[in-house]
């Protein structure tokens, strides 16, 4: 039985890139991980976590096995009818592989497949000590590690992200002897590079992070960042307010620092001007900096940076600090002024010179068409049309602004700054904002019902012309994020409980690109046939077109954007089975989609659910063979058996029930009254054939089982439930 140690890998480097840090630790520490199973060298993982700090990649396990398990192998050779002569001797090829084994040919065992017997070669040796594979092991671990550009450094032909200085490898309180990347492994590693500069002795591996933290590191990542967390969260709270602390720019501090040390800041109060954003975005951004809100979440003239040294001279940090973000508070400033002296509507004219894309023409074109999206939409959900066109019509208008060309994630929140500042409502200057919304995953979309609007009046011009002008996505290209925009209009319709047609809005979108024949042209010609058309009917003889887009092309849209809500729904831990059977009958609406998704979860969970289903599918295969159509009346005279009566008279209650409950689109009710058809239909199919050689019998049932099925299926095609 083997014994176990502890075991401390620790790569020492210069400073690693901070934001690949994590994925390099991770990847130091499955590599490890991977070359101990491979070998089958045992190790208990229970507690064990990639550390690092901005020097460091390291590994420290409770327990390794000092050494590898019995390594048995097994090599087959010849055939017997060609491994021996016909005297039984030896040939060239058994005397071949029994000499490449180290074997006499007498040794060798036999064994038997399916082609016949043959000679095989068994050895069991005894497993390699731990120690000796090490090395073996980190130079694997390196190698695999994903560093897309590796640094070189001295005259070496070898690199990593960052030079190597120093190698840890301890097995117990041994050093396990390996050299990898130019540096031979010992016990000693380096503390805190100015407030320990010399090297830190290890008699053992459980010694490493105690060491460590009375060197001035801290390696534990978690502990680090809990550290940070903690300072930052004391020193906004001494000055009364609140840090902000965003999970990205938490990451990168704590990938920058090994001994974090919060230092409380401020700058002058006139810079709070400043749109918040704008100084949030250059605090966070370019300098790594805690901004601190007051208790209503406005930015003040404070602010926490984190230095990676306690220094004996706070206040000299502290300066440095405030010194580096004034020069780009004041360009901040200064084009935010220069901006207010333009004004927002003067800058909507520079639009026309901005190329939106070759086909679609300028932005200023594309918010003339988003401002007539939004006029038509607000009419159809109670908000005020003029609103929503003005709120359109500005609101690409910030591109034009100098804060926006050297911050363009304020896109739209600038915007709002300006609009408020030219005394437009607060309406419309947040409709402004809100039209970006969702501007990132999980991100929440526009709170307002007018910056709804506005929100989906821009993506339906982006999806509309994006379609119009061959930007589909393909694989990973999506230049005009077509993706995003898609998820971003089906969430703020489901989310926003907005009762609208999806296809009606695509076609109004794509009525307003400049793109193949207008429907306005097209009904001049066509007429009547049109018009169905735009409601998704082909009408026989007709080439419908809708705007920019033919019918197919607009249902295709329409799939699009389906397609972004299997993972939506996914996430949301919807099964894609339950899913698959609401999009089958594609509602019209997203928000009558959702309702209808919700109501089939909960009607998969009562017992009828799989019976019913199953039922409705043998009911829809039976029906897809039928040639010619399903007569829609329904003769009680002409039934032959109970159970076709029984099950009549049962749809007929149900349909009588539902009815209402489907106008109020109360799919849940409707559900579980439709569950209670079961036993009726089990008996139909247990005592009735439908396919009788009467024909009036025969076309009767068919009949039956079609008003079944429709009625089964009026939330959803619940017989995608059946496995």
């Amino acid at each position: 039985m083997s014994t176990t140690q502890p075991l401390l890998i620790e790569l020492g480097t210069e400073e690693l890139p901070v934001k690949a840090l994590p994925g390099l630790a991770q990847a130091f520490f499955d590599g490890v991980l991977d070359g101990l199973h491979k070998r089958g060298v045992g190790f208990d993982r229970n507690g064990a976590k990639p550390l690092y700090t901005p020097r460091r990649l390291a590994v420290l396990l409770g327990a390794v096995d000092t050494q590898q398990p019995e390594q048995r192998s097994e090599v087959l050779g010849p055939y017997l009818n060609i491994a021996l002569d016909g005297d039984g001797q030896p040939t060239k090829a058994l005397q071949g592989f029994a000499a490449k084994a180290g074997v006499e040919w007498t040794a060798l065992e036999k064994t038997s497949d399916n082609k016949g017997e043959r000679f095989v070669h068994r050895a069991v040796k005894p497993g390699a000590d731990t120690a000796s594979l090490l090395g073996e092991v980190v130079r694997e671990a390196i190698a695999a590690m994903p560093i897309p550009k590796p640094m070189r450094w001295g005259d070496h032909d070898y690199g990593f992200a960052r030079p190597v200085h120093w190698l840890v490898a301890l097995l117990g309180k041994d050093v396990v002897p390996a050299q990898v990347l130019g540096v031979s492994s010992d016990r000693m590693s380096r503390g805190h590079r100015f407030m320990h500069d010399k090297p830190v002795w290890f008699s053992a591996p459980q010694d490493y992070v105690e060491s460590l933290r009375a060197a001035f590191v801290l390696v534990d990542p978690d502990e680090r960042r809990e550290r940070i967390v903690r300072e930052v969260e004391a020193a906004a709270s001494a000055d009364g307010g609140r840090a902000r602390i965003d999970e990205g720019i938490l990451e990168e501090v704590n990938g920058l620092t090994e001994w974090p040390v919060a230092v409380a800041c401020s700058f002058e109060r006139e810079f709070l001007a400043v749109p918040q954003e704008a100084l949030i975005a250059t605090m966070e951004a370019n300098q790594k900096f805690f901004p601190v809100l007051d208790a209503s979440g406005q930015l003040t003239e404070r602010f926490v940076g984190v230095a990676n040294i306690e220094s004996g001279d706070a206040a000299e940090v502290r300066k440095g600090y405030e010194r580096v973000i004034r020069p780009r508070f004041a360009d901040a400033k200064f084009f935010f002024d220069e901006d207010l002296k333009q004004g927002l509507a003067s800058m909507g004219a520079g639009l026309k010179t901005v190329k939106y894309q070759d086909k679609l023409g300028s932005v200023a074109d594309k918010v003339v068409r988003v401002t007539a999206l939004a006029q038509t939409i607000a009419a159809q959900v109670g908000v005020d049309p003029e609103q929503a066109a003005r709120a359109a019509s500005l609101s690409k208008n910030d591109l034009q602004s100098r804060m926006v060309n050297e911050f363009p994630e304020l896109q739209g929140i600038a915007g709002r700054y300006y609009a408020k500042a030219a005394d437009q409502s607060s309406e419309v200057a947040d409709a402004i904002d809100e039209a970006y919304m969702p501007r990132f995953s999980g991100d929440a979309i526009a709170p307002s019902p007018l910056g709804r609007v506005v929100a989906i009046a821009e993506r339906l011009d982006t999806l509309a012309g994006g379609f119009a002008a061959g930007l589909k996505p393909t694989g990973n290209k999506d230049p005009f994020s077509l993706r995003r925009n898609a998820l971003g209009l089906a969430r703020t319709l489901i989310e926003g409980e907005l009762e609208l047609d999806l296809f009606d809005l695509l076609a109004e979108a794509s009525d307003q690109t400049a793109f193949a024949k207008t429907v306005a042209a097209t009904k001049a010609r066509a007429g009547a046939a049109v018009e169905a058309a735009e409601k998704g009917v082909i009408v026989e003889g007709t080439v419908p077109v809708v705007g920019g887009l033919t019918l197919d092309d607009v249902k295709e849209l329409q799939d699009f954007v389906f397609d972004r809500l299997r993972s939506y729904y996914g996430d949301q831990g919807v099964p894609a089975q339950q899913f698959e059977t609401v999009i089958a009958s594609r509602p019209a609406s997203l928000l009558d989609l959702d309702r209808r998704l919700k109501a089939i979860a909960e009607f998969a969970k009562l017992p009828e659910a799989e019976a019913l289903a199953a039922a409705n599918k043998r009911s829809r295969n039976i029906l897809k063979k039928v040639e010619g159509e399903v007569p829609e009346a329904i003769d009680p005279a002409l039934f032959a058996e109970p159970a076709e009566r029984e099950l009549a008279e049962a749809v007929d209650a149900a349909v009588a029930d539902t009815d209402p409950l489907l106008a109020q689109r109360d799919y849940v009710a409707v559900l579980g009254r439709l569950a209670r058809l079961r036993p009726q239909v089990d008996a139909f199919f247990d005592k009735v054939m439908v396919n009788v050689d009467d024909a009036a019998v025969r076309n009767n049932r068919l009949a039956l089982l079609k008003r079944l099925s429709d009625r089964l299926g009026s939330v959803a095609a619940i017989e995608h439930l059946s496995i």
